[in-house]
């Protein structure tokens, strides 16, 4: 069954001791070819990924139009429905960048939180507090709003300077971590490939998880990225990589070689070390590494 998204992410940070979200974008012509003609490809692609990376992440986050645009909405609710069953407590986001007027908006929020059951979904805040209000209402459910997002184009609006010296990024955090958080259940998108918005973010939101695409295939630099978006206790980031995990297996020539979920497992493993390794005292074995201080004794211990 789904869950209460915020209290489930809080959870899953601590007991799996990982801030990596693996993003679901299964690309049809990209199969391994042991699925190819299978009718649920799809599902069944994304979960051998599922169940071999679920212990090594903090959420999963499917994106909603890898499956619609081949005609896989029903594998898609199917898959969600197996993570909670199948991997309880692990929170679904769907990615679908959601952005209308409030009338509709609230079929789209029925659409992501009640036929999908989605745990959290990202939102388009570009028109407004009242076309996101429908969202906001559905109680335990999580808004991730766009705020500085990983492509270089984001910049043509969200860098835009407002007349007092504040960027129109700047402002949605504001807006998003303030009135807008009324009921407590709002996270940023803000992208890997601009740590230096990240940390401004970060300073802006105070604890308010962030979700953080750009590692990965798209190359952003996960210490700078951890530093820039971590809270003080080495949390609040969910740091999504998708193709560079799906596809793992996938050779430079395009050909798959030999078990796909395990290459996946594999990259997702490196993937929450890699990040891990640049936070305080943490690893992904789920037990915090000692701290030792100038005497060699262990800190509280």
């Amino acid at each position: 069954m789904a869950v209460d998204f915020m209290n489930a992410l809080r959870a899953v940070w601590r007991e799996c001791d990982s801030l990596l979200c693996v993003g679901l974008d299964p690309d049809p012509s990209r199969l391994p070819p042991l699925l190819a003609d299978k009718p649920q490809a799809v599902f069944e692609f994304c979960r051998s990924i599922v169940d071999a990376t679920a212990d090594l992440v903090c959420a999963f986050k499917p994106q909603i139009a890898y499956f619609a645009a081949c005609r896989a909405e029903a594998q898609l609710e199917a898959l969600i429905e197996y993570i909670h069953v199948q991997h309880p407590g692990i929170p679904v986001i769907l990615d679908a960048k959601r952005g209308d007027i409030g009338s509709t908006a609230g079929r789209y929020a029925e659409e992501a939180f009640g036929r999908y059951q989605a745990d959290a979904v990202t939102v388009n805040p570009y028109m407004g507090r009242d076309s996101v209000e429908p969202y906001l209402a559905w109680e335990g459910k999580g808004v991730i709003l766009l705020c500085r997002t990983s492509n270089s184009g984001g910049a043509d609006l969200q860098n835009l300077d407002l007349g007092d010296g504040e960027k129109l990024y700047e402002r949605v955090a504001r807006l998003v971590s303030g009135s807008w958080n009324a009921n407590g259940n709002c996270a940023l998108v803000v992208g890997a490939t601009f740590p230096d918005e990240l940390a401004r973010v970060r300073s802006l939101v105070g604890d308010m998880p962030l979700l953080v695409p750009g590692i990965g295939a798209q190359g952003g630099d996960i210490a700078a990225t951890v530093s820039a978006g971590q809270t003080k206790d080495g949390l609040g980031l969910m740091l999504n990589s998708s193709r560079a995990i799906l596809y793992a297996g996938e050779g430079e020539d395009k050909r798959w070689n030999g078990d796909f979920a395990a290459a996946a497992r594999q990259a997702a493993s490196d993937t929450c070390a890699a990040i891990n390794a640049c936070r305080a005292y943490r690893s992904c074995s789920g037990k915090k590494k000692p701290v030792f201080d100038r005497g060699g004794a262990i800190r509280g211990g």
